[in-house]
């Protein structure tokens, strides 16, 4: 008997590892009253660790929204508004290039309604929806909502737009629970790693400027006088360090306090945010240009530095809110701007991005005051700390320009597109090549009749770049800096200046049915005339299960399928039948036949691949790959979502030398 229990485990395990079919969002609906004629629809979704499901609202050419299909039935009940959702979270996709909102963990959805009749009101509708992880996306999924409302009659209403529904500003607390979680998701850690690094690169740029790097042997002076044995110097200077630290980490404590976490978050996407930011930074570059100082009341300097000299644990807390107080004409912009970009990362994340900026300006000051005899091997001060100051500027000043074409993508505005903002930053990484090299003087440089190795060095860098960044106005991708300028589609020209499609062959060469796809790789949209050209022409197939709104779909037709040695395959030695499962494209009625899954009918071309997928292969997630004989049959095992480049050609040709 325990074999035979045994055996079934065994079976069933084996059935679920290969039944590879998700299904990672439930749906459960409620309602909700608002006064006895007008209620609330509640649809409650809960998605799987790991998934994330789209918004109702996305821009044209995105991701599939999730779609409420309610109608009014005049004679029952009136729809007041459009649904309503979650403030979920918004991001900037790199592959589709525009703003995308998304949910993790929970989301809800409510529409109002408004009863006609006293009787029971019984509403069945359905929901159309799309979900991703990290490596794969689903095709678009339906399913049916039912909802039973009773109340009283009211009036027929003529403008239901008039009432407006307020959004829904806080879940149950169980959704603020779940949220949380995201931020142990390895994206977010990735996210908050990145964070803490710019913070410590940006911790060592301000400890480089001309504000705090004299301030080093006025410490270590400080703490000679404090210190009467190495062990108590020793001391001193790292509770000196972890004092700089509390003081910036209670910085980024105080933000995240005062607006919260998600608040951030959204406020980052605000249009009104970022261009108030594209202000500030422009100030900021222009002050470290030498036009002007920011600096705190000299007041509050005096204050802290005459609290500083009562000596002790007290003084040297004293000391460190000196440093941070004097400093601030140079390290305030620097901590304004990593503030602003921990800010669109939303959770700790400016909490973690003074925990790394502090670091890195704590740790040589508490190594100094340790160490004093180290003193003797640093640089003197002297004119390279405003060369940092004013390179610190132009870095300020490109970054202000990123803020600025967030709002204009927002508002779809076409004011900053791809080839302005280029030109801009190729302008001013241009002048800061010049500057460095010596051909441009600002205010307070010092008179020089040579430059240093390192600034030549460093002056070569940016020319390099500031050259990189010229075919780009030329429709050149610009990898180095994804995601920085506008995506390719919002440009003057998308293909390039002077092309208006990048292949290379007629359109009249194209076999019959044929399509140029990436790269212009000739592919078919049908798997049975994919297959017939494959039998005509004796190459084998490989079946693309991909869709329009899936972005790891375009990760690997961006980055894998270029490769000069994939690209010679897809090209010559296959026959590409690209399937779109997320097809909104409605199917002929002789072809609207009832799903073997779901046991409705197929009205979309794309649910007709889904449901191909589904059942051939056992599995519904894209991307997938499949090589295949003209007979169907698989030449190797199925692939999914793989960046690297040589696993991906090691497996077409090893589905190729099986043909």
């Amino acid at each position: 008997m325990k074999k035979l229990i045994s055996l079934f485990i065994f079976s069933l395990a084996v059935f679920i590892s290969n039944a590879q079919i998700l299904d990672p969002v439930k749906f459960t609906t409620s309602v909700e009253k608002i006064s006895d004629t007008d209620f609330n629809l509640v649809i409650k979704a809960d998605i799987e660790s790991g998934w994330h499901l789209y918004s109702q609202n996305v821009p044209e050419d995105g991701p599939i929204p999730t779609t409420i299909y309610l109608k009014d039935s005049l004679n029952t009940f009136q729809l007041i508004g459009k649904p309503i959702e979650d403030k979920g979270h918004e991001i900037d996709d790199p592959v589709f290039g525009m703003r995308i909102k998304f949910f993790e963990d929970e989301a809800v959805f409510k529409q109002r309604i408004h009863l006609l009749t006293n009787n029971k009101v019984d509403i069945t509708s359905e929901i159309e929806y799309m979900v991703c992880d990290d490596s794969q996306c689903l095709p678009p999924t339906y399913k049916d909502i039912n909802f039973s409302v009773q109340g009283i009659a009211g009036e027929f209403i003529e403008n239901t737009n008039a009432i407006i529904s307020k959004p829904i500003e806080k879940v149950e607390k169980k959704n603020a629970v779940t949220n949380n979680k995201t931020k142990d998701n390895p994206e977010s850690k990735k996210g908050l790693w990145s964070i803490f690094i710019l913070s410590f690169l940006g911790g060592f740029a301000a400890l480089l400027t001309p504000c705090v790097f004299p301030m080093i042997p006025m410490t270590v002076s400080f703490f000679t006088k404090q210190s009467k044995t190495k062990a108590k110097g020793i001391k001193n200077a790292v509770f000196y360090g972890l004092s700089i630290i509390a003081i910036y980490v209670f910085l980024g404590s105080v933000v995240t306090a005062i607006f919260g976490a998600d608040s951030l978050n959204a406020l980052s996407t605000n249009v009104w945010f970022n261009l108030i930011f594209f202000i500030l930074l422009v100030i900021f570059a222009i002050s470290f240009f030498g036009a002007f100082e920011i600096v705190l009341p000299s007041s509050w300097g005096t204050k802290i530095d005459a609290q500083a000299d009562r000596g002790g644990i007290i003084g040297i807390l004293f000391m460190a809110l000196a440093l941070a107080i004097v400093s601030f004409s140079c390290t305030g912009p620097i901590v304004g701007t990593l503030l602003v970009e921990a800010a669109s990362k939303g959770g700790i994340a400016p909490i973690i991005g003074m925990l790394g900026f502090s670091s890195a300006l704590a740790l040589p000051f508490a190594l100094f005051a340790a160490f004093p005899g180290w003193l003797n091997s640093l640089p003197k001060s002297g004119g390279w700390l405003n060369t940092v100051k004013v390179t610190l500027g132009f870095l300020e000043l490109a970054l202000a320009f990123k803020f600025l074409s967030n709002a204009d993508l927002v508002l779809q505005l076409h004011l900053l597109e791809r080839e302005i903002f280029l030109a801009i930053w190729i302008a001013i990484f241009g002048g800061l090549a010049l500057y460095l090299f010596g051909k441009i003087k600002l205010p307070h440089d010092s008179p020089s009749d040579h430059i240093s190795v390192g600034r030549l060095s460093l002056g070569l860098i940016v020319l390099s770049f500031t050259i990189y960044l010229i075919p780009g106005l030329w429709g050149a991708p610009l990898k180095l800096i994804s995601g920085f300028p506008p995506p390719l589609h919002y440009s003057e020209s998308p293909y390039g200046v002077g092309n208006t499609k990048g292949n290379t062959t007629s359109l009249s060469q194209l076999p019959e049915d044929a399509h140029y796809g990436p790269h212009d790789i000739i592919s078919f949209h049908d798997y049975e005339k994919g297959m017939a050209y494959a039998k005509k022409v004796n190459k084998p197939v490989m079946i693309d299960f991909t869709g329009h709104a899936c972005v790891n779909c375009r990760k690997m037709e961006d980055y894998v399928w270029p490769n000069p040695k994939v690209l010679e395959i897809l090209k010559n030695d296959i026959v590409l039948i690209s399937l779109y499962v997320d097809d909104k494209r409605k199917l002929p009625e002789d072809e609207q036949i009832i799903s073997e899954i779901t046991g409705k009918k197929l009205r979309f071309i794309g649910q007709k691949w889904s449901e191909f997928q589904a059942l051939k292969y056992k599995t519904n997630s894209q991307p997938y790959y499949v090589l295949v004989n003209h007979n169907g049959e698989n030449l190797n095992e199925p692939t999914a979502y793989d960046p690297n480049v040589d696993n991906y050609y090691n497996w077409l040709k090893d589905g190729l030398s099986n043909f």
